[in-house]
C-alpha cells in the first residue's frame, strides 16, 4: 500500500482522529479533530484561533495522530502518524468547506469563518496496522522527507542456533522455519516473546 493510500484512508474513512499535543507544562493533551484533506504533500485540518489547541500548535508545532475504523477489534484498521505541522492560514479553506459540507452548519457565515486557520501536517511518519486479516499486517510509512526507523525485533543470524524457542511462542507465526530464523516485520506484533525466550540472546530489540 502506498503512503498516499494510507493517508487517504485516515482522512476519508476514519476522518475523526485523536490528536496529541503538549501544553505549556509539557503535559500531554488530546482532542478529536477532523481530517479535511489529504494529498501528496500531507494531511490538512483546521481549528479556530481562540482554542487552546491552536495555541499548542503554534508554540510546539508537532502532533501525534491516531485513528481506527472497524466494528470491533478483530475487524479494525488502525493508523498512527506523527510529525511537524504548520499554519497555512486561509489557504484551501474554501476547498475544505466544499469537500466537507457539514462544516457550513458549524460556521455558517463568512464572518464566522474568519476565526478558522488551516494547518498542514507536511512531514511525518507512521504505521498502518490491520487486525482484520490473519496474521495481522503492519506497514510503516513516511512522507515529506521524514525517515522511519524500524522498530520491533530482529534475529542476529550470527547468534541464532536454530532452536524452536522463538517460533513456539510467536502468536502471529511471523518467524521463518529456515535457519537462521528471520522475523517478518509486516506480521510481527512486537510482543517480545521471542526476545524473552531466546537462550542465546540472538533476538535483538530495535529501538
Amino acid at each position: 500500500m502506498t503512503t498516499q493510500e494510507i493517508l487517504d484512508i485516515l482522512q476519508r474513512d476514519i476522518h475523526s482522529a485523536v490528536f496529541a499535543t503538549v501544553d505549556d507544562q509539557c503535559l500531554p493533551q488530546t482532542c478529536v479533530i477532523d481530517l479535511m484533506l489529504s494529498d501528496g504533500e500531507g494531511l490538512y485540518f483546521l481549528t479556530a484561533r481562540g482554542k487552546s489547541f491552536y495555541h499548542r500548535l503554534m508554540v510546539r508545532p508537532y502532533v501525534a495522530i491516531s485513528g481506527r475504523k472497524g466494528e470491533d477489534t478483530l475487524s479494525s484498521v488502525a493508523i498512527s502518524v506523527q510529525g511537524a505541522v504548520r499554519s497555512i492560514g486561509k489557504e484551501r479553506l474554501e476547498e475544505i468547506f466544499k469537500k466537507n459540507p457539514y462544516m457550513a452548519k458549524i460556521y455558517p457565515t463568512e464572518q464566522s469563518r474568519d476565526a478558522l486557520e488551516v494547518f498542514q501536517l507536511y512531514r511525518g511518519k507512521g504505521e498502518y496496522f490491520d487486525l482484520s486479516q490473519q496474521p495481522p499486517f503492519r506497514q510503516t510509512f513516511s512522507f515529506g522527507g521524514e525517515t522511519f526507523h524500524q522498530t520491533g525485533y530482529r534475529i542476529n543470524p550470527d547468534k541464532c542456533i536454530g532452536c524452536q524457542g522463538c517460533r513456539s511462542v510467536c502468536p502471529s507465526g511471523c518467524i521463518s522455519s529456515t535457519i537462521p530464523r528471520v522475523i517478518d516485520p509486516s506480521h510481527c506484533l512486537h510482543c517480545g516473546n521471542c526476545f524473552r525466550i531466546c537462550p542465546v540472546k540472538a533476538v535483538e530489540k530495535l529501538d
